[in-house]
Parts: structure tokens; sequence; C-alpha cells
């Protein structure tokens, strides 16, 4: 592709930079998340003390962003452009998928497997609340790349993982509850540094300590 990665960006918004996290995301608005608009009305979910609802999120620069790379997603040839946009810049071989903001439909879905499948040397991680999306595409589509590492979300705080559903489906989860591996970031300046267990299928369950 011959197209300068100002001229990609152009198209489909800039990369994101979760300053944990080793590599780079891709974040759209949190306030547009289906599901976790609901939960973030309700006491004690998750989704009620959102990172990604308040601090650098609610900057005017940043909401333009988020919602840039929100609309982008729906151009036809937005696989093509963001496979190219993290290969030319993504060089730690980690990626995350919406450090705000969720998955929008099937179809969405079927754009991120499509990335990862045109970017089989980078790991992906998908965190999500949106289970039937999920269910629906492994129902349609079968197994998810094994660079995708799909992490269905708990809903509340101390609340369980979905662990029956993410084994009947044969994904992993998250939570913030002890149980499982804990996120060691608290303890080492809020950084993932060396640890990548979120990307990592063999990890069934993780849990985060509470924003």
């Amino acid at each position: 592709m011959d197209a300068t990665l100002k001229q990609i960006e152009t198209e489909t918004g800039t990369l994101s930079k979760p300053s944990k996290m080793p590599g780079f995301g891709y974040s759209t608005p949190a306030e547009d998340c289906i599901t976790g608009s609901k939960l973030a009305k309700v006491k004690n979910s998750i989704c009620s003390i959102c990172y990604a609802r308040k601090g650098r999120y609610v900057f005017p620069n940043v909401k333009k962003a988020l919602k840039k790379r929100l609309a982008a997603i729906q151009k036809n040839n937005w696989v093509k452009l963001i496979s190219e946009l993290i290969r030319r810049k993504e060089k730690s071989g980690f990626f995350r998928w919406h450090d705000s903001g969720d998955v929008q439909s099937i179809e969405h879905l079927q754009k991120m497997v499509a990335v990862a499948n045109n970017l089989p040397k980078i790991k992906f991680w998908l965190p999500t609340r949106e289970y039937g999306f999920v269910s629906a595409y492994v129902a349609r589509f079968g197994a998810f790349p094994e660079n995708l590492c799909v992490r269905l979300s708990a809903f509340m705080i101390n609340g369980a993982p979905p662990v029956a559903v993410a084994k009947k489906l044969g994904l992993t989860t998250s939570g913030v509850k002890k149980s499982g591996f804990d996120c060691p970031a608290p303890k080492q300046e809020n950084q993932c540094k060396d640890c990548r267990a979120c990307w990592d299928n063999s990890v069934q369950n993780i849990n985060y300590k509470a924003h």
C-alpha cells in the first residue's frame, strides 16, 4: 500500500496508546457501549466506575478522536486500512481492542477477526461484555483466530466472571474479584511491564483492581 500513515489515519483515525500497555489500541466512546451504557447506571457494576468516562477521555480532542474511530469502522475499506496502520506502527507485537468502547455488532466483530487474520504475528486482546455478539459469531463462524484472545468481562464489582458462557464458547474471562490470575499492574507502577497475561488464551481468568 502506497498511502502514507497520515493518509491512512485520515480515514481510520489514529491508534490509541493506553498508558499501561506495551503497544497500541483502538478505542471508541464508552457512552456508545451497548451493554456498558446500561450497566453504567447500575450501582456496583464495573461500568458504573468506568475509567473511560472521566479523566482524559472527556477532553474535547480525545472525544473527537473516539467518535472518528467509531464512525470509521463502518467504512468498506476499514479492515484493509487499519490492518496496514497496525502493521506499520505496532512494534511490540501486542494490540488491544477497546481500552474504551466495545463491540457494536457481529459485523464489527467480523472485521476485528479479519484484522487478526491479516496480522498473524501480532497478538490481539479483545475484552467485551457483548456476550450475545460473541456467541452469535461463534455459532455462525466457529472459533476465533489463535492470535485473538477474546475475554468475556464480568458485569459487577466482586461479581463472578461469566465462566460458564466462556467455557461453552472456548474463551477466557476477566473480572474484579479474587479468583484466578491477578493483574500485577497495581504493584508495578500501573504498568504491564513484562506481563502479557491478558493476551494469553491459556490464562483462564484475570482479576483487575477496581478503578
